[in-house]
Order: structure tokens, then sequence, then C-alpha cells
């Protein structure tokens, strides 16, 4: 998870973190635990497609995250093992992060979830699926959840635009997305969008338009996302064809930061670019220079607020 410097520059001053929206709500900050739900997708085992999306790794976009072993109190303190190498935290957000995570029997998912934020540790639940993937009995379980400790819906949009959705075989239209995000509204849930910049044959405005629908939308977060393309993906057969170009790394910045002034204030910013598995990644590689990568972007964040 890749989150904005915010110490002692002005990003912290104009833009609302996740670091500062974690430190308003728990007092302090907060690490989250990839998990995985042990789940796959609608789009992977017929339901929809069996290929998935295009971009989307075997691991289900959860490369990171902690494996599966029957056990979720341990998968927990194996994940909390690899956090604490790095922060002596003990606050975290257990976050199931792999394929879709409300696609399952509701009596599994309310193990499974229960079980999760009955950790003491766990102060909040993260869950990443698909707009498509939130029936009635899973709204209610997710309501009945965030009365107990806050839950956080994350939504795998990103694009608005017909031509992309259907390139990348995304397999819902955009009027199911909106309807998520109106029933997460409802039920007083926080639901993050996630986009993805750099998608084949979009321009920089076509990305500008997702991400503003995104801000009128009623989400509470975002999530944007640099294009990876991986080894093993549809996508990285298309990008070996030549059919389109990645973005360069003052391409994606420049793109990034007109999203991040387009936005409301209030939103919260999740992620700024996002990592990719080196073992796994194909293009672009300047991305696996995580370092160079957050700092030139705060280096240009900071020098469009100055000149206002």
């Amino acid at each position: 998870m890749t989150e904005f410097k915010t110490d002692g520059d002005f990003v912290a001053e104009k833009y609302r973190t996740l670091n500062s929206y974690f430190k308003e709500v728990f007092g302090e900050k907060v690490y989250k635990l990839a998990l995985d739900g042990g789940m796959t997708c609608p789009n992977r085992d017929g339901t929809i497609g069996s290929g998935g999306c295009i971009f989307c790794s075997e691991g289900g976009s959860g490369d990171f995250a902690e494996k599966l072993c029957g056990d979720i109190h341990t998968q927990l303190e194996r994940a909390k093992l690899r956090v604490r190498k790095k922060t002596k935290t003990d606050k975290f957000i257990a976050y199931f992060q792999s394929y879709t995570n409300t696609y399952a029997d509701v009596g599994y998912l309310r193990r499974l979830f229960f079980a999760a934020i009955s950790e003491p540790s766990v102060v909040g639940l993260s869950i990443g699926t698909r707009p498509d993937c939130l029936p009635s009995d899973v709204l209610k379980l997710l309501k009945e959840l965030n009365e107990i400790k806050p839950v956080f819906v994350e939504l795998g949009l990103q694009t608005i635009h017909k031509a992309t959705e259907i390139l990348i075989r995304r397999g819902y239209p955009l009027e199911v997305f909106d309807e998520a995000v109106k029933s997460l509204k409802e039920i007083g849930v926080n639901t993050v969008v996630h986009v993805i910049l750099g998608l084949p044959h979009e321009t920089p405005q076509m990305m500008l338009e997702t991400v503003k629908y995104v801000g009128k939308s009623g989400a509470d977060g975002i999530k944007l996302q640099l294009l990876h393309v991986l080894k093993g993906t549809e996508l990285e057969k298309m990008y070996l064809r030549g059919e389109f170009e990645v973005l360069t790394m003052e391409e994606y910045i420049d793109i990034l930061c007109s999203c991040i002034e387009a936005l409301p204030k209030e939103i919260v910013i999740h992620r700024i670019t996002g990592d990719a598995p080196k073992r796994l990644l194909v293009a672009p590689k300047w991305s696996a220079d995580k370092k160079r990568v957050l700092n030139c972007i705060n280096s240009e964040l900071n020098k469009r607020i100055m000149e206002r």
C-alpha cells in the first residue's frame, strides 16, 4: 500500500491522505494486514467469464496478501509479523484483498469476518470486492459488522468508459457501480473506489473524467493505481504484441496530480501509485523504484500547491 508522505510537507495541508484520516479515526497510524479469504471471482469461475480482467494476476490482485492457511487468527499473526519488521504499531485493519471477498455464502463470510474483527488488535475491516457481488444478505452482514468496528468496502471500478470496460473484461456496466455505492452509503459503510490510470487507449482526459465521476459518486475514498503489466496476464500478451504503450513516469505524475486536484477535498486518497511484485512486473520498469516515484510525486504536488 502506497500512501502520501505527510511529515513536514504541503501535501498533508491540501489533500486528505490515508495516514491523516486513520489518525483522525483511530488516534494513531494504522497498518493494513493483507489477507486471502479463500474466495474466487465470478469473472474467473465461469459465472461471468473465465479469464478474469486482463490486468489481474493469478493471485487475484492479492500478490502481497498472507496466504490462506485455514485459520484466520494464524493468518493474521503471520501478517502482523511482516508489518512489525517495519513498525511496532498495535492497531491493524484486516484487509481481505485477494479476488472478490463478498463472493461466497453469507454464512462463510459471517464466520470469516467476525473471526477477524474479534482480534483485539484489529480495529477495522477492509473488504475488496466487485460492485456486482453485493446481494442484500451481504449488505445486511456488512451493516452488522460496521456497527461493531469500522468497515471499508473497496470497489474495483477502474474506468467509467464503455470501450475500456469491454476491453478489460470488467463484466458489469457502470450502472451496477452506481447502485453499489448507493447501497453501501445507505447502510453507512465507508466506500473506497479503485481507479487504474494508464489503461490501454485511454487519454489523460478520459482518466480525468473517471476520477471526477468517482468524486461525485458519493464515495468516501479513492485508490489511484498505475497500470502494471504483469507476467501471465492477457495484458502482457497485448503489450508484447505492441498494442499499447505504458505511461512514462513523467506522464503518470502529470495525470495523477491533475486527478488529485480534481477531487473534492473531503475524499480520502488511499493510494497514489501501488506496488507490483518485481518477479511479475513486465512494465513499466520505472515503477519498481518506489522511493524515487513517491519523491517525484510529492515534489510535483508541492510545486503545484506553491504555484497557486
